[in-house]
């Protein structure tokens, strides 16, 4: 794996904040991470690792995660996480932008995290011509909304949220940016993971298989 310079992330509150909202999950975000992750094999990409929350959950048949987390608070919880995971994990610090694949990818696993990537059309971009042809992406992510919750999503965006919260948008169709990027979606839908009425703008979370075409 190659890579080139290395891009410094410094996000100060949210890598404060982030640790005890990961580690505090619903047993309803566990399990939907757990079905994200079921049956993949092989060589797997991971894309903002965050503290490795998903490390545990990958099945037996896959033979190496290549994790990236460029925030470098969590990337050392990340690397801690990888140390007691079952299957060979290797954690970088480096940006998904800033790193370069020397060789392709079985699946590539992306877990709330194209809310933050500042393009997320170009990445995934990236991440398609990383998979060998029949690869997977699995996703799970927040998505925007439609009526009150996807105007409160949009005006958050546009002020204090990305600040506060290591760049994370809630109002990004992140379905259509992965069918632009050329990859055949094949199954998803939306969860609901917040009540109605909760005043926070992040509540539907979109899970998904999408496949780079053979």
């Amino acid at each position: 794996m190659t890579s080139s310079a290395p891009v410094k992330v410094d996000n100060p509150f949210f890598a404060r904040i982030w640790p005890a909202i990961a580690t505090h999950e619903t047993e309803q975000m566990r399990e939907l991470r757990r079905e994200n992750l079921a049956g993949l094999s092989g060589r797997v990409f991971e894309v903002g690792a965050g503290i490795g929350t998903n490390f545990a959950l990958y099945p037996d048949s896959v033979t190496q995660v290549v994790a990236v987390e460029p925030e470098q608070r969590l990337a050392v919880l990340a690397r801690d996480a990888a140390a007691a995971a079952h299957v060979p994990v290797a954690v970088t610090d480096r940006t998904v932008e800033s790193f370069a694949a020397d060789e392709r990818f079985d699946a590539v696993v992306c877990s709330l995290v194209l809310c933050s990537v500042t393009d997320p059309d170009s990445v995934l971009r990236q991440l398609f011509s990383w998979l060998r042809p029949g690869g997977e992406l699995r996703y799970l992510e927040h998505v925007a909304s439609a009526g009150i919750r996807g105007r409160f999503q949009q005006l958050v965006d546009a002020t204090i949220w990305p600040r506060l919260c290591g760049n994370c948008h809630t109002h990004r169709d992140t379905e259509q940016s992965i069918r632009s990027a050329g990859f055949e979606v094949e199954n998803s839908r939306t969860e609901r993971a917040m009540p109605a009425w909760a005043p926070l703008p992040v509540s539907e979370f979109l899970l998904g298989r999408a496949r780079r075409p053979a």
